[in-house]
This record gives structure tokens, C-alpha cells and sequence, in this order.
């Protein structure tokens, strides 16, 4: 198991208008890595403070953009997880953002003005201020389509989503397009296989396997960014009751060890899953474990 490092990507509401901050000339931009139990940003050792933000790359005005990302900057933090994903099954029409059109005729990947360009403006604007992302290509909730509109496509369960043939044909095909357009990019901290990965009731080799097999798939398509499953540390030592055990298909420790992924995550909801911890009810983070 590797050795545990805390980064916490808080949910932070910033809504005082702040001037417009680029990168200073000072600073060298560089990909994100790990170095021990430490991240390495822009040849800065140590342990970087973010925030979430799943609705960054539908905006569809630049402006917006770089004023989210000016507010992040001024307040000091370096790390932004955004969905890399926003799955439909039918062409909701002009002036909504989509990236992904899933069929079981024929899936379409959104390239366009109200496609994939939102998230190259997003990362475009990354790059400018130092603000390191981390990309989700898949949603385990139905939010922005996730697995389920995999599954209204390509039928099967969602316990099955992990091995079914056609499902993951797509997610690859997907996974390839957005890796393609930035994997250059020194505004990508990770690439993280799923938000909230769950297997209910399946042996954890379900997801072991698929985070094993994925997770060197996009290694062969980009050998220098960071890697992370995206799940909510199901299984973490410590106790034997839920979350602590394995009823979600999900075992932290067991993860960790998958050779292509770089660090894990733990989503803490103290209010609804009961962790021992001091933040008040209804408190979500991130931590960010190399």
C-alpha cells in the first residue's frame, strides 16, 4: 500500500469578483508527478490544495470560465477536479453543451463549438493561470449521463458495465479522443477513470480488473501524466462496518497496488456514512493519497 499523503479538493463557493491573474514569468510550467508521498507542481514539492468543479466545461461563455478560474487562483489553490464527461442519448439540440452521443448504432463524439471546445477552452485557461486539472471520464451516478446512458445504449446492468464488450469499446474510444487533445498539456494534474466507481455486491476483482486493464490502456495513450481511479475509499483500514468494508466492490488498499495508477482518493461524507472525523454534517472532500 502506498504510504498516505492529504491534499483535500474542498467544495468551495468563491463569489467575489477578483482581477484576472496569468502565470507569472517566475514560474515554470511543467506536468503535474509524485515524488514519494509528496506531488510535484511546477517544481514545487509538497502537498496543493483544490476545489471541484463538475460544471466548468458546460459554461458556455469564455468569460465565466477564466473568472472561476481567477477566483481559484487568488485564493491560493492549485488543483481543480473537472468532468472530463457529459454523456447523452439523443442530440439535446443547439445551446446545450454535450460531449458524448451514445447508440447502439453508432455512438458520436461531440468535437464541436458546444462539444469537446468547452473543455479545450477550459484547459486552455488552466494553463494560463497554473491551475493543474483533474480530468473524470465517467460518472458511476446518472448525473451527465454516466453509466447508465452507457447502458440505455448498450444494454446490461451496472454491475455488469465493468465487463460489458460494448460499453467499454466506447469508454476507450472516448478516453482516446480526450487524452489526444491534451496530453501535452501541463494543465492536466491526473486522468481519473470514474467518479464513485461502484460494483454493489460484486467480488472487488470487478473493479480491480477494469482499473487494472483501463488504467494501462491510458498509459500506452500518454506515459506522462498521473493516473487515479476516482473511488471513495471503500475499504480503508480501520473498521469492519460500512464504508469500511468491501460491500460496494471497492478495496482501497487493494487498488493502490494497481501498477499504472499514481495515487487514490477518499470522499469523505461524515454525515451519511458515519467516519469518526470532526467536519460538521453534510462536509464533503477530496483527499488525494500518493
Amino acid at each position: 500500500m502506498r504510504s498516505l499523503a492529504a491534499l483535500t479538493l474542498g467544495l468551495c463557493a468563491l463569489a467575489t469578483a477578483l482581477p484576472a491573474t496569468q502565470l507569472s514569468a517566475a514560474d515554470t510550467p511543467s506536468i503535474p508527478s509524485r515524488k514519494g508521498t509528496s506531488f510535484v507542481i511546477d517544481g514545487k514539492t509538497g502537498y496543493f490544495a483544490g476545489s471541484n468543479s463538475y460544471w466548468i466545461g458546460f459554461l458556455t461563455n469564455n468569460a465565466d470560465v477564466d473568472l472561476v478560474l481567477d477566483h481559484l487562483n487568488q485564493s491560493g489553490l492549485k488543483i481543480l477536479r473537472v468532468w472530463g464527461f457529459n454523456d447523452v442519448t439523443r442530440d439535446p439540440g443547439s445551446g446545450t453543451v454535450w460531449f458524448q452521443q451514445l447508440s447502439a448504432s453508432g455512438s458520436k463524439i461531440n468535437t464541436g463549438a458546444n462539444g469537446l471546445q468547452r473543455l479545450d477552452y477550459v484547459v486552455k485557461s488552466a494553463e494560463s493561470r497554473g491551475i493543474k486539472l483533474i480530468i473524470n471520464f465517467v460518472n458511476n451516478w446518472d448525473d451527465y449521463g454516466g453509466m447508465a446512458a452507457y447502458l440505455s445504449a448498450f444494454g446490461g446492468s451496472h454491475e455488469g458495465w465493468y465487463t460489458n464488450t460494448k460499453a467499454q469499446d466506447q469508454y476507450r474510444k472516448y478516453i482516446a479522443e480526450v487524452v489526444s487533445r491534451y496530453k501535452t498539456s501541463t494543465a492536466v494534474f491526473a486522468w481519473e477513470l470514474a467518479n464513485e466507481p461502484r460494483c454493489s455486491g460484486c467480488s472487488t476483482d470487478v473493479i480491480h480488473t477494469w482499473a487494472t486493464s483501463v488504467s494501462a490502456y491510458i498509459r500506452g495513450l500518454d506515459p506522462d501524466h498521473m493516473i487515479t481511479l476516482g473511488d471513495e475509499g471503500f475499504g480503508v483500514p480501520g473498521d469492519t462496518t460500512y464504508p469500511y468494508g468491501t460491500s460496494e466492490g471497492v478495496d482501497f488498499v487493494k487498488n493502490l497496488d494497481i501498477p499504472n495508477l499514481d495515487f487514490g482518493t477518499f470522499h469523505m461524507y461524515p454525515g451519511s456514512c458515519e467516519y469518526p472525523l470532526p467536519y460538521p454534517t453534510g462536509y464533503k472532500s477530496q483527499s488525494l493519497i500518493p
